[in-house]
């Protein structure tokens, strides 16, 4: 993929998700947009961003068990002093799918890290507003680049701007081609059944 991000727009999330994006346990996210949003609600601002990992709200008992011990792990090595974020990654959406039916959402239980009860949650919330599937294509940077947690990348908010610069360099799909659309076609066959 010659493609980066044309400029340095990020997508907040759980580190634990961008953990299970990056090592092939899922290729999806599911969005429902934060308290301030400039919408009220999710929208697709880019379809190529940088990941940004966030460290608080996540919670042990939202995530399937063999995805805790992956959570306590990152919630140790995190230091709240710590006043840089790792940018290691990118992702691609490759589909953004709405979802608004308990019974597609269920379809899609064996996809992702999250408990029936989170997932259903992030639904229900706002419920006269869609659940956005996001299918990404996740790419691992060359090198990781620290920035400076700004007070601006705070918030309930899906969506930043990064003041600092992250230098294009060689990237790697985390997944294979192949790999990829095997699981894109076993997601799409699940809502679709």
């Amino acid at each position: 993929m010659s493609r980066q991000p044309d400029q340095s727009i990020a997508l907040k999330e759980w580190a634990v998700a961008i953990q299970a994006l990056t090592q092939g346990d899922q290729i999806l996210l599911l969005r429902k947009g934060g308290i301030a949003e400039e919408a009220k609600e999710f929208q697709l601002k880019e379809n190529c961003f940088y990941l940004f990992p966030t460290y608080l709200h996540q919670k042990a008992e939202l995530l399937k068990e063999e995805f805790q011990p992956i959570l306590e792990n990152i919630v140790q090595q995190w230091d709240q002093t710590n006043k840089e974020i790792p940018i290691q990654y990118f992702a691609e959406v490759v589909q953004d799918i709405e979802i608004q039916d308990d019974a597609t959402l269920a379809r899609l239980y064996p996809f992702h890290i999250w408990t029936e009860n989170f997932a259903e949650a992030r639904l229900h919330w706002k419920r006269e507003k869609p659940l956005h599937l996001l299918i990404v294509k996740v790419y691992r940077l060359e090198q990781t680049t620290k920035i400076l947690l700004r007070d601006e990348y705070n918030g309930c908010k899906s969506w930043i701007s990064l003041k600092d610069e992250i230098p294009q360099m060689k990237i790697t799909p985390v997944l294979s081609e192949e790999d990829f659309e095997q699981r894109v076609q076993l997601i799409l066959q699940s809502i679709n059944s």
